[in-house]
């Protein structure tokens, strides 16, 4: 892992991984402890995202495992690469009652990919070698490792735990003696032997020269073009500075979303933020760069009719998906980028972008001028929180109503400024993020954006920030409900049953401030103004 680049290892201690924590320990890898094997699944991934190098997880046998599924399923439909490693049971225990021993590989096989379990002490460099080029090549996403408890210990410990010292009886006590001490010898077979450390080579797919010189041709035709980018522009190889200065020369108006928010400054004539439907519906050219025609397309059906689609992306299955359903593509690319040397082509596009954009700021500011009879107008409060923020700041966006809100009135001020789960929509990346990208970012001001809801999942992190010494900022839109479910669940069906929360801690269901429990002086007074 040190040969890889690894800095932080994070994880929920426990016996089958110990000697796992006091390796790392003992070579300078950074051991960071949660309070919940999902939230040190969630600080690997967004090491991932803001490094560049692989992020590690490491979980104990069993619950610890299962608790870490849903992160590792967040991180697949994001894209992250990451490694998780996982105690077990020893092999010779498998099935025979052994602590917390459940089949792990068929858990991770169908959300990883690549689900591996190490044989022999001799083996563990190998196959973290290949599963970090896994993780990294091609699509990214997360990898599993299963690491026996007798491939972790020391040969002393592991023979005696096997090998057993009493002296057996008859022949079956005999045979079965001399089969665990061979297995034992086996297991531990050329351990000692040099291996090579560093990363294998990556495999990543890339576009050709003639469907470069197809999207120019397209690009060339297009009166009014649009560009939709997902997290996955920004991963490796390609420089963000090179990536940047393409958009910048290309000319065509852009959707930043994900990571590759804050792409572009956030004054740039280029940055589209608002009307994005209508912006689709008006295009004759749509390039999607790592972006998917998924829910958050309505399938495809966005598109205007006759409005030529160039799909870019590394995954196949991504790159055409519900094609043929509601949409198709004039060209569709699998590969890592798709910028040619190309002078700008738009005109009219723009005027009308920045004219829908006018018009949503002049919405955001008039819902924001409405004061609500208590609490805060949210809209407010978050269009003051983009006034304060500074070029370095970081922001980690946990939560439904309030996130949304904040997605946009909030500017990051450069990519991979802006945190969240992805596709999956997973509440409770808060505490893990924040985590990892603080670490990963010690000049950067973190600031997680908390619903009420959302909150909960990660309220005990705090206790990690505090015992890591990470310094973070928490604001927390508190609407004492799960608003964004029962919106819809209320008109749709007549009831927000299991939608409501309460303002805990304060009897008043209307609070003088939100920073009466010490919040920064040069902070209130920002927000109150």
């Amino acid at each position: 892992m040190r040969a890889h680049g690894v800095q932080f290892l994070f994880t929920l201690p426990g016996g089958h991984i110990s000697p796992v924590l006091v390796a790392c320990e003992k070579i300078g890898i950074r051991v960071v402890d949660t309070r919940h094997e999902a939230t040190a699944v969630f600080a690997a991934d967004a090491v991932s995202r803001l490094s560049g190098r692989i992020g590690v997880a490491a979980v104990t046998a069993g619950p610890g495992v299962t608790n870490a599924v849903t992160a590792v399923k967040n991180a697949q439909m994001a894209e992250s690469p990451l490694l998780l490693l996982a105690g077990a049971a020893a092999r010779l225990q498998k099935g025979r009652g052994a602590l917390q021993d459940i089949p792990q590989l068929p858990l991770f096989r169908p959300i990883c990919k690549s689900a591996l379990s190490v044989a022999a002490v001799r083996d563990i460099v190998p196959v973290l070698r290949r599963a970090i080029a896994t993780a990294m090549g091609g699509t990214p996403g997360p990898v599993f490792v299963e690491l026996p408890i007798d491939v972790l210990y020391p040969f002393h410990v592991v023979q005696k735990e096997l090998g057993g010292s009493q002296t057996p009886r008859g022949l079956r006590g005999k045979l079965v003696q001399w089969y665990l001490r061979q297995y034992v010898a086996d297991l531990f077979a050329g351990a000692w032997e040099p291996r090579e450390l560093q990363p294998l080579p990556l495999s990543v797919p890339r576009a050709t020269p003639k469907e470069i010189q197809l999207c120019s041709e397209l690009l060339s035709r297009a009166r009014r073009p649009l560009l939709l980018l997902g997290s996955q522009t920004l991963l490796p190889p390609t420089p963000t500075e090179e990536l940047r200065s393409a958009l910048q020369s290309l000319g065509v108006p852009c959707y930043l979303g994900g990571a590759a928010r804050g792409l572009l400054p956030p004054d740039s004539p280029l940055l589209f933020r608002h009307n994005r439907r209508r912006a689709l519906r008006e295009a004759d050219l749509v390039l999607l760069a790592g972006a998917v025609c998924d829910f958050r397309l309505s399938y495809g059906r966005l598109f205007g009719r006759g409005a030529a689609v160039v799909a870019v992306n590394r995954d196949r299955e991504q790159l055409l998906r519900n094609a043929d359903v509601f949409w198709k593509p004039r060209l569709a690319v699998q590969g890592e980028r798709l910028w040619g040397e190309n002078k700008p082509v738009w005109g009219g596009m723009n005027r009308f972008g920045v004219r829908m954009n006018r018009f949503g700021v002049r919405m955001n500011r008039a819902m924001a001028a409405v004061s609500p009879q208590c609490h805060l107008n949210p809209l407010s409060l978050l269009l003051a929180l983009d006034r304060l923020l500074s070029p370095q700041t970081l922001l980690v966006a946990d939560g439904g109503d309030f996130v949304a809100t904040a997605a946009y009135s909030v500017r990051p001020r450069q990519p991979r400024a802006w945190l969240d789960p992805g596709p999956f929509g997973t509440l409770g990346v808060g505490g893990g993020f924040a985590l990892g990208a603080k670490l990963c970012r010690p000049e950067a001001e973190v600031w997680i954006l908390y619903g009420d809801g959302s909150l909960g999942f990660s309220l005990m992190e705090f206790d990690t920030f505090v015992r890591h010494k990470v310094p973070v900022i928490a604001l927390v839109g508190n609407d004492a409900g799960w608003t964004q479910i029962s919106r819809e669940q209320l008109p749709l069906l007549g009831s927000a049953v299991g939608c409501g929360l309460a303002y805990s801690g304060d009897s008043s269901p209307c609070w003088a401030a939100p920073w009466a429990a010490g919040w920064p002086t040069a902070v209130s007074d920002q927000l109150t103004n």
